[in-house]
């Protein structure tokens, strides 16, 4: 068998099955210190994914990002341009000048994010209805 999927701490266990090792989740695989989780919290807040995707045709100045994203207040953008960046995900550039001004860009980890959101995106366009059905038919049973 070849299968190797591991996750990030050594919570799996094994089986041995013919030559090869079999590592599987457990239900450890979820803690706080577990990459998976790392990638759903980073995917998860509200607007990372949103400004990710926003920069994937290439650099943008923060007003450009507002702009196109529309409903983003600057103290948000900010503090979501702040992880992404601490994260690894995008890129400041300062350029002096008059006016100085500022671009962020995504950087090589950060564009490997862009199949994921584009993989949930095409999710919630095929089933968006479905989820909005559901949450009306509870606030209707409250």
């Amino acid at each position: 068998m070849s299968f190797r999927w591991r996750p990030v701490q050594p919570f799996a266990s094994t089986l041995e099955r013919g030559s090869g090792t079999i590592w599987y989740v457990t239900t450890d695989a979820f803690l706080a210190d577990c990459r998976a989780r790392l990638a759903f919290d980073l995917l998860s807040h509200t607007w990372n994914a949103v400004v990710l995707w926003s920069l994937r045709d290439g650099p943008r100045r923060p007003v450009e990002l507002r702009e196109h994203i529309g409903s983003i207040s600057s103290k948000v953008l900010t503090e979501t341009l702040r992880r992404l960046q601490f994260n690894g995900l995008v890129s400041r550039q300062a350029y002096p000048g008059s006016p100085p001004h500022v671009e962020y860009a995504l950087t090589p980890l950060g564009r490997t994010l862009l199949g994921p959101i584009d993989t949930i995106g095409a999710w919630a366009f095929e089933h968006g209805d479905e989820v909005m059905a559901a949450q009306d038919a509870d606030a209707d049973e409250r």
